[in-house]
């Protein structure tokens, strides 16, 4: 058994006045480590994969089961990082990334130790005393990661973390985040619109067509690159035609719905 495994998924939103199918037999796994992006055209069901594998929403029929335990509701074992950081502008830095821990029942001096710690990780140990409105936006990206990393979820979802940062602070920000997810040894799923970041942080990459999404194809990204910094693996011999491969595919798909 996989360590993130999804059998059969299928959701349909439904109103008063029609029903939207959002995603249909969705069938894939994630292994303990991996890093896996999630790619396709808006309104594909990317996000909504998302939401179904935290347990904010249930499926409409299929399973989710994420290390041998079937998913019917938010938990603790799951991580999420979002495009906004959700910061509390009230709460000093260090309230921030505690209070999950505290949420939890599991703030201990341990816990909060090992919170500062991965706040010094990355670079933002003087920033303790500080608000998220004294902050950049990568910054607080940053202390986001550490708020969701504090509570130590065994799988990790972010969904397009990065898309509101400008260019340079979001490469930046990417190996920063490879690297520390990779130094955890977490397993992580990535949804994102940008086909190069997929490729970059990924070890696959998997392409949803439009709505209803399903599984279009899935892309197995080489040692060569996916062992790198995702910076580094931008700058790589292979990546620009690995890049013309998911884009040709993407393409030819949206060509054949029009």
């Amino acid at each position: 058994m996989e360590f993130l495994e999804l059998e059969k998924v299928e959701k349909t939103f439904f109103s008063k006045e029609s029903y939207t199918e959002a995603i249909r037999d969705i069938t894939f796994s994630v292994k303990k480590g991996e890093f896996v992006s999630l790619i396709g055209p808006s309104g594909c069901g990317k996000s909504t994969l998302l939401s179904l594998i935290s347990g904010l929403i249930l499926p409409t029929s299929g399973s989710i089961q994420l290390d041998g335990t079937e998913i019917k509701k938010p938990t603790p074992e799951t991580g999420y990082m979002l495009q906004q950081d959700y910061l509390f502008p009230w709460l000093s830095i260090e309230e921030n990334i505690t209070l999950g821990l505290k949420t939890m029942g599991k703030l201990t001096k341990e816990s909060r130790d090992h919170a500062l710690y991965l706040l010094d990780q990355m670079g933002l140990g003087d920033k303790t005393k500080k608000y998220p409105g004294e902050l950049s936006g990568g910054m607080r990206q940053r202390v986001a990661l550490v708020r969701m990393l504090s509570t130590e979820p065994k799988l990790l979802l972010l969904d397009e973390p990065f898309s509101a940062l400008d260019y340079q602070t979001k490469l930046k920000l990417e190996d920063l985040v490879f690297s520390t997810i990779k130094n955890h040894k977490k397993t992580a799923l990535l949804v994102t619109h940008d086909i190069g970041e997929a490729i970059a942080m990924s070890d696959r990459v998997i392409l949803l067509s439009d709505r209803p999404g399903v599984i279009q194809k899935v892309f197995s990204i080489p040692a060569e690159i996916k062992d790198r910094l995702p910076f580094d693996a931008r700058n790589h011999s292979d990546f620009n035609g690995w890049f013309q491969e998911v884009w040709k595919e993407l393409e030819s798909f949206e060509q054949s719905q029009s």
